[in-house]
C-alpha cells in the first residue's frame, strides 16, 4: 500500500458514521423541488456518508474512490436500502471516465488534484453533466495551510467564481477557520462550498 493510499484510508476511516455534506443535501433539495431524481456521480466517495444520502433519495449512483477497501466497505453497509441502484468504481476520479450525469458531487476532493491536470479534470466534468445537471462540492482557497503542498490545486476567490460562468450558483460562501482534520491535525482551511446548475 502506498502512503497515499494509508493516509486516505486514515481519513475514511477516520470520517466514517459522519453525516453527508450540507453542499449535498442543498442539491438534492433542489433536485427535489425540481421533481427530479437521477444519476449521480461521487468523486472520492470513500465509505459512503454522501453515496448512501443519495441512494436513499432514490439515485442511481457511481461513487469512484482509490481505497478499494472504503468501496467495499460502502456495498456492505446495512444502511444501503435494498434494491438500490449503486455500482462503484476503484479508481482515481482524475484519471477516470464517467457517464453523463444529473450530479457530480465531489465533497473536498477536487482539491486533491495536481494542479496541472485540474484544467483537463474540470473541463471533462463540465462536459459530463447533462443540461440542468448539478455540481455539489469543495474547492480550497489560497490562504489554506495546505495550499503549498505539492499535488493539490488552490483557488482564489475571483477564481473559483470563473469556473462556473454560465452556471446559476445556488451556493458561493467562503469559510475560514483554524480546527483540526479528521484526523487530529490542526489546520488552517480556507474553503469554497459550492452548489451550481448547468443551463437546461
Amino acid at each position: 500500500m502506498t502512503s497515499d493510499d494509508n493516509r486516505f484510508r486514515a481519513y475514511h476511516e477516520a470520517v466514517a458514521g459522519r453525516p453527508p455534506r450540507a453542499t449535498l443535501l442543498m442539491a438534492l433539495d433542489a433536485f427535489a423541488a425540481e421533481g427530479r431524481i437521477g444519476f449521480a456521480v461521487d468523486l472520492g466517495a470513500g465509505e459512503g456518508r454522501d453515496a448512501v444520502a443519495l441512494l436513499r433519495r432514490g439515485w442511481t449512483v457511481l461513487a469512484i474512490d482509490t481505497d478499494a477497501l472504503a468501496l467495499t466497505r460502502l456495498r456492505a453497509r446495512p444502511d444501503v436500502p435494498p434494491g438500490a441502484h449503486l455500482a462503484t468504481l476503484h479508481a482515481s476520479f482524475v484519471d477516470a471516465r464517467w457517464p453523463q450525469a444529473d450530479l457530480v458531487n465531489a465533497s473536498f476532493a477536487l482539491p486533491l488534484c495536481p494542479a496541472e491536470r485540474f484544467p483537463e479534470l474540470w473541463a471533462r466534468l463540465r462536459a459530463s453533466l447533462l443540461p440542468g445537471g448539478r455540481f455539489a462540492g469543495q474547492l480550497y482557497g489560497e490562504r489554506d495551510s495546505w495550499a503549498e503542498r505539492p499535488g493539490l490545486t488552490v483557488h482564489s476567490r475571483d477564481a473559483a467564481r470563473a469556473l462556473f460562468d454560465g452556471w446559476t450558483v445556488e451556493r458561493f460562501d467562503e469559510e475560514e477557520t483554524d480546527a483540526v482534520t479528521p484526523r487530529g491535525e490542526a489546520k488552517h482551511w480556507h474553503i469554497f462550498n459550492l452548489v451550481a446548475r448547468t443551463s437546461d
